[in-house]
């Protein structure tokens, strides 16, 4: 059975609270990414933080993104997680039932990973991606 920690990444960029939503974009842009896990200094999670946060809550609002924290942005967001040792299955039906193209990877309350779409996609049969694609990307 694959477990996640065999198809998460675990060269994951992360956000503080502190950090401006500029510095975020950069590191953004520079890797690539379209989403950051946020931590504090033990790297346990307490959000996350996307390209749609910083276009949504940031510019349409004419906010200054150099004077603007992470903190500011990210307030009430839920994280789905899944564990490092739980199996793809989970991580498929957790990104199913929550629609989120993301998935960080925990062991105990440390992140460790990060799972895309992508990822999954990789991982499962063929005939499976597509159920996976049409269940996250389904309007609610």
């Amino acid at each position: 059975m694959t477990r996640a920690r065999e198809i998460m990444s675990t060269d994951v960029r992360i956000a503080r609270l502190e950090d401006t939503v500029a510095d975020v974009a950069r590191t953004m842009a520079e890797h690539d990414v379209g989403a950051m896990p946020i931590c504090n200094d033990e790297r346990r999670l307490q959000g996350m933080v996307t390209d749609r946060d910083i276009v949504v809550k940031v510019d349409a609002q004419g906010r200054n993104p150099s004077e603007t924290t992470v903190a500011d942005i990210a307030q009430g967001t839920e994280v789905v997680t899944i564990g490092a040792d739980d199996s793809l299955e989970e991580a498929l039906d957790t990104m199913k039932r929550y629609k989120v193209r993301r998935l960080p990877v925990i062991d105990g309350h440390e992140l460790v990973g990060l799972i895309s779409q992508g990822d999954i996609a990789q991982a499962l049969p063929e005939d499976r991606v597509g159920d996976l694609i049409e269940a996250i990307s389904a309007a609610p």
